[in-house]
């Protein structure tokens, strides 16, 4: 066999070695994911339609969870640098199953109504702090078992079973509840997370890292320009999640969700085929280029006048968005000593949380003010914005390698 064949075989089996030691920590996530996703379709319903609130109360109850988990993204990361991940992780699935107990309350609680809310509400609360825990502390894991030069590979795999959780969950939650009830939601959550649970205490902890641990504030405020990159990338994700429907009715445009079918499904590909790019040809790289991408897929949306077009910059704008939050990733958590990436890694995530909270409403306004198509050329405007800032963290990078940048 020729010396380079040889080669190739030996980084494809040590690459396949490195993906089976990710998988077994990034299937809790799916797994928490898989929670979220189940009940996500159906309580919008039950609250407007079976308690009786108004649509505006309906969605406000689904999207506190939002804010749960944003404010527990510091003590997820704090759990992960201290008490480990394999600990913050069991916790984290703890959290989820609380949730499926006291949505199955709510549910049997249907005839008094704000009761019902009430326990609703507070479910979605403990989900979000589960969903925090859950998510930090299995990147934490997979990184302690396979290393911090594959950091990227390990944030992809857990942004794969994220949306592939989300997009398997939201028609299993509909199918069980119109089969059997919304009250099966919740013994289901209940389960998957006990399953998890119990799977989770089988693998082996990692060692925890000892040594400098920053403050919050300080790690914060050295990913902040990583974060805002994350923040405007996500614009993208947000607006084609929660206005792409309403932009095909309004055109009178049929299969709307086939358009977030391709988003998804290009951004999976676009995870599992270029994950590898990052480690090769560094973060900042990778996030130009893929926000340029989003950018013009978000602007062939803007422009579309027939349906494939939109298809076409659906596609492009997944392809795109895919590798941004890895990409800027990597370099903000190379940012801090090795004993704080937990929290580092914590603090980069509370941008996608604020940027997917911030979106809706921003982007309503836009749609309300100038049209549904306006809410892509916002996001297009948001990634180019997202390209300048990349490039000028690269740029700072290359003068002085891992330096904290400053805005």
């Amino acid at each position: 066999m020729p010396a380079d064949s040889a080669a190739s075989s030996r980084k494809s089996g040590n690459d396949f070695a490195t993906t089976l030691k990710i998988i077994p920590v990034v299937f809790f996530t799916f797994l928490c994911y898989l929670t979220i996703g189940v009940p996500l379709a159906v309580l919008p319903g039950f609250v407007h339609t079976d308690l009786g609130f108004s649509a505006v109360l309906a969605g406000a109850a689904i999207s506190v969870q939002y804010f749960a988990t944003l404010a527990s993204r510091p003590l997820a990361g704090r759990s992960a640098d201290t008490l480990g991940p394999k600990r913050t992780v069991s916790i984290g699935l703890i959290g989820c199953g609380a949730s499926g107990v006291l949505l199955l309350a709510a549910v049997l609680c249907k005839d008094w109504p704000f009761v019902s809310l009430a326990i609703l509400v507070l479910s979605r609360l403990v989900l979000g702090f589960g969903e925090s825990l859950c998510g930090t502390g299995a990147i934490l894991w997979g990184i302690g078992r396979v290393g911090t030069s594959h950091n990227a590979k390990v944030i992809s795999w857990n942004g794969i079973a994220t949306y592939g959780a989300l997009a398997i969950g939201a028609p299993l939650g509909v199918a069980l509840s119109h089969a059997f009830g919304p009250v099966t939601l919740g013994v289901f959550i209940t389960a998957l997370a006990a399953i998890g649970y119990a799977l989770a205490q089988r693998i082996a902890p990692v060692p925890l890292v000892h040594g400098e641990r920053m403050s919050y504030a300080s790690v914060f405020t050295r990913v902040l320009p990583h974060g805002i990159g994350l923040a405007l990338g996500s614009a993208g994700f947000g607006s084609i999640a929660t206005f792409i429907t309403l932009f095909y009715a309004a055109r009178h445009w049929p299969n709307a969700a086939l358009s977030l079918t391709v988003f998804g499904t290009m951004f999976v590909g676009a995870r599992l085929l270029f994950a590898n790019t990052i480690k090769t040809y560094g973060g900042f790289r990778v996030a130009i280029v893929s926000f340029c991408f989003e950018c013009a897929g978000l602007l062939m949306l803007w422009l579309a006048p027939v349906p494939h077009v939109a298809l076409a910059g659906a596609a492009l704008t997944g392809f795109g968005f895919a590798l941004v939050f890895p990409a800027l990733g990597v370099e903000a958590v190379g940012l801090v000593p090795p004993a704080s990436r937990g929290a580092a890694l914590s603090a980069y995530s509370v941008f996608l949380d604020l940027s997917l909270g911030i979106t809706g409403p921003l982007a309503g306004y836009v749609a309300g003010e100038f049209g549904y198509e306006s809410v892509f050329l916002f996001a297009a405007i948001a990634a180019a914005a997202a390209v300048v800032l990349s490039t000028s963290l690269y740029l700072r990078n290359a003068r002085v390698p891992n330096a904290p940048a400053a805005l």
